[in-house]
């Protein structure tokens, strides 16, 4: 993992950390990272110094009538925005999606495939129908030509 120094362009700074630095380079070039503060997507790395600890010297000591000075506090970590706007978007889009859904088509459940068959085959009056379907399944109503479409899960929480 690799934690980089970022600057938007405002120029506010803020700290994130990311697999590896093509991570980062892909994961801006979409536009994923966007600043905590303003939500700006216009983002680059600022200049950074390696933080190196050497291990060949034990603890110094203190220079004789030297008192020790406490450092300063640590200012208070900004707040990391966990979702962007677009990431808000997409899960408005995904409840509205589902919410169309089970108003408007009929929950058949683990009967999806064999009533989508019916309804293909005229066998079952023409209508919308949701529910659950395998791997299986999902290969069998593809070879017979059903038109169908994954329903994408709600995210759960705020995760």
């Amino acid at each position: 993992m690799i934690r980089y120094s970022l600057l938007c362009d405002s120029a506010h700074e803020f700290e994130s950390w990311f697999a590896s630095s093509t991570s980062f380079e892909e994961q801006s070039r979409r536009g994923l990272v966007s600043c905590p503060v303003c939500n700006s997507s216009k983002v680059e790395r600022a200049i950074m110094s390696p933080s190196v600890t050497r291990t060949d010297r034990g603890p110094r000591a203190e220079a004789p009538g030297s008192e020790a000075v406490p450092a300063p506090a640590a200012p208070a970590p900004a707040p990391v925005a966990l979702m962007g706007e677009k990431e808000i978007a997409f899960r408005e889009m995904l409840t509205a999606l589902h919410k169309h859904v089970t108003e408007t088509a009929e929950h058949v459940g683990p009967r999806f495939a064999e009533e989508a068959l019916k309804i293909h085959h005229g066998e079952a009056d023409d209508r919308a129908i949701y529910g659950e379907a395998t791997p299986d399944d999902a290969r069998l109503l593809h070879e017979e030509g059903v038109e169908f479409m994954p329903l994408p899960r709600l995210p759960g929480g705020r995760n």
